[in-house]
């Protein structure tokens, strides 16, 4: 995958390293993949998605890292949507003129009914509420043709047995290391808010949550990138301490939390 553009500032650039949203954090470290499932899940979603000759719309593209990927898989156009203008410059130097980059808000994108052949998000629904997750997932039923695919890569609690003390307990935690209030939902839920809307799901993947492991680093960033990662985080007291914090999080529940790929489809 090639790499975004680093140039230009950064979303929240004024905002402390303690109070910073996670993901933030480690853009600001230098991490350019921040997706749950890595590069490979997000490779794998792209290909189950046909993408090759379709109008693809990308929700909240963040640095653009996706945006490229999904250019090398030669759609017919390509539109992102994202709120923060400072992501807006950043995607639109990754794609270097290559397709259009909208500020607008997920839920209300201003994209024409039935207009795109797929459309793709990733790492952004955990973030929202149920009632923000469903108006995102309505809009996006709303943008696509018949017979389009939505497809998302995002975080998954399991078994779906999980008792609900159980959700709230991780929930809470993530929030607490990550300054995000996420609400990952459990493969049962995701089906059925998909579903609620009117999708079809098609497939399901899933990919450990390993986003801070070592083996993951490397394979997502390379040598290079790792190497400048961990120099940056050893020169910062403050963001190596949010970050160990994010990876004990994510260590208590590795058996609880994983990335999650579904593929949805619009009915003809």
């Amino acid at each position: 995958m090639s790499q975004a553009s680093t140039t230009g500032a950064l979303p929240l650039e004024g905002r402390r390293d303690e109070d910073l949203p996670g993901h933030w954090l480690l853009a600001r470290m230098g991490k350019r993949v921040l997706r749950p499932g890595g590069l490979e899940l997000t490779e794998q979603m792209l290909a189950d998605a046909d993408l090759a000759d379709a109008d693809v719309v990308e929700l909240a593209p963040g640095l653009g890292k996706t945006a490229t990927e999904i250019l090398s898989r030669n759609p017919k156009s390509y539109v992102g949507i994202e709120a923060d203008p400072q992501a807006v410059a950043l995607t639109s130097a990754a794609i270097a003129g290559r397709g259009a980059v909208h500020k607008a808000e997920a839920e209300a994108t201003g994209l024409a009914d039935d207009s795109a052949d797929a459309v793709v998000g990733e790492a952004m629904l955990t973030m929202q509420t149920d009632r923000g997750k469903t108006e995102i997932i309505n809009e996006a039923f709303r943008v696509l043709r018949p017979g389009g695919r939505y497809a998302i890569h995002e975080l998954a609690l399991h078994p779906d047995t999980l008792p609900d003390e159980a959700k709230t307990e991780i929930r809470k935690a993530l929030a607490r290391s990550i300054k995000v209030n996420a609400r990952p939902l459990t493969e049962r839920e995701w089906r059925t808010i998909l579903e609620d809307a009117g999708f079809v799901v098609e497939k399901v993947g899933f990919a450990p949550m390993a986003l801070l492991e070592t083996r993951r680093v490397i394979a997502d960033e390379g040598i290079v990138g790792t190497l400048k990662i961990v120099v940056n985080v050893l020169r910062n007291g403050a963001a190596r301490k949010r970050i160990l914090a994010m990876r004990s999080v994510f260590n208590k529940y590795q058996h609880e939390m994983a990335a999650i790929e579904l593929i949805a489809r619009k009915p003809k």
